[in-house]
């Protein structure tokens, strides 16, 4: 796998809905690099996604046949980040559901590249929409009454963004933070430092219940990751 951890356990998958009065969601555990990608939804089927990974046509029936069994509405498309495992799928669910992918702007480049990226290991040809409007830092994006702030936690790549719900304590972190683990930092763009410094001034700030709903592997929290991950 080249995009999620270092020193990495085998992921688990975890694609089992979770609901808490307004807030639930469902991770699909997606492609040849075990990718999480995530729908959030309220009780007014107002939903979102993110990083949608889906490389072939039964992760595509099989994404699309649980927004149809359970009548949610996509109102956001959004990306934690542009590594190629993250936005397999951003031209599927632009075909069926008209949003254009949202990533914040130093992610561009990763973007772009990804086709060419594809094509480097070998992957069927890929597709990519013309991106939505980039994520703003100061922007509180809003799905019915739920709202997640933006995290700008580069050092995985330029543009890493986490998105987190303080009611419900939950955030989505894409590769930054892993259960015992972190980001790889060797691909291009990508900076230690910078990732450690992300992970310690914008996610270990955050109360410790705050669960951490990673881009690869388990669920986690912020607590048990300032006691237990080997990188800190």
């Amino acid at each position: 796998m080249i995009f999620e951890k270092i020193q990495a356990v085998k992921p688990r998958t975890f694609c089992s809905i979770s609901c808490f009065l307004a807030m639930n969601h469902k991770a699909f555990c997606f492609n040849a690099f075990s990718e999480n990608t995530y729908i959030i939804w309220d009780d007014n089927k107002e939903g979102l996604i993110i990083d949608p990974g889906c490389s072939n046509t039964m992760e595509e029936n099989e994404l699309y046949a649980f927004l149809q069994d359970e009548k949610i509405i996509l109102r956001h498309h959004l990306l934690t980040h542009a590594h190629i495992d993250h936005v397999l799928g951003c031209n599927f669910i632009f075909t069926k559901f008209g949003l254009n992918p949202r990533f914040y702007e130093l992610d561009r480049t990763l973007y772009e590249f990804a086709p060419g990226i594809a094509i480097k290991y070998g992957l069927p040809t890929l597709q990519l929409p013309e991106s939505g409007p980039t994520i703003r830092l100061d922007e509180r994006i809003t799905l019915g009454s739920l709202q997640f702030e933006v995290l700008f936690t580069p050092g995985h790549s330029p543009g890493s963004v986490c998105f987190y719900n303080a009611q419900y304590h939950r955030i989505f972190s894409g590769d930054v933070l892993f259960e015992g683990s972190i980001g790889r930092t060797d691909l291009p763009g990508g900076n230690h430092q910078q990732l450690l410094d992300s992970i310690q001034q914008k996610l270990f700030t955050l109360p410790p219940q705050t669960e951490v709903y990673s881009g690869h592997g388990g669920v986690t929290t912020i607590g048990m990751e300032k006691m237990t991950n080997p990188f800190f």
